[in-house]
């Protein structure tokens, strides 16, 4: 039998895929994003994969501290499904109202509804729609 040798690749790089200083950014857009939603402070929570209600009310105030890998990823989700909104719409306020309108791709439930579920996977599914709807 004959062993072959498989080179290492670069697949896992040593610097994260978001930095801290992005993740910071995104933080920051996050806030800003969940007031112009009109989320509440208990929905940003769920949202953010039950962040502590106290970590919440501290990046309000701009007092960013460690951001793990799961928050970095639900952030750029959620800043995906805020694109994608503004490809959609014209009117940047119909889009930030959309995620609360009931919606039949989601059985009548709104795109918040379904991301207030918790999991990622439910961020995933309204992004991938809003996707599907730009023709992604």
């Amino acid at each position: 039998m004959q062993f072959i040798t498989v080179e290492p690749t670069n697949a896992r790089p040593e610097q994260d895929e978001i930095t801290d200083e992005e993740a910071a950014a995104l933080v920051r857009a996050t806030v800003n994003l969940f007031a112009r939603w009109q989320v509440s402070d208990k929905e940003a929570c769920i949202l953010l994969g039950g962040m502590a209600a106290r970590t919440w009310a501290r990046w309000k105030e701009g007092r960013i501290g460690r951001v793990d890998r799961d928050l970095r990823t639900r952030m750029a989700i959620l800043m995906g499904i805020h694109k994608g909104l503004r490809y959609l719409f014209t009117d940047p306020a119909r889009g930030y109202a959309w995620i609360r309108k009931p919606n039949s791709r989601f059985n009548d439930m709104s795109a918040l509804d379904v991301m207030m579920a918790g999991e990622i996977t439910d961020l995933i599914d309204v992004r991938d729609y809003l996707d599907a709807e730009r023709g992604l």
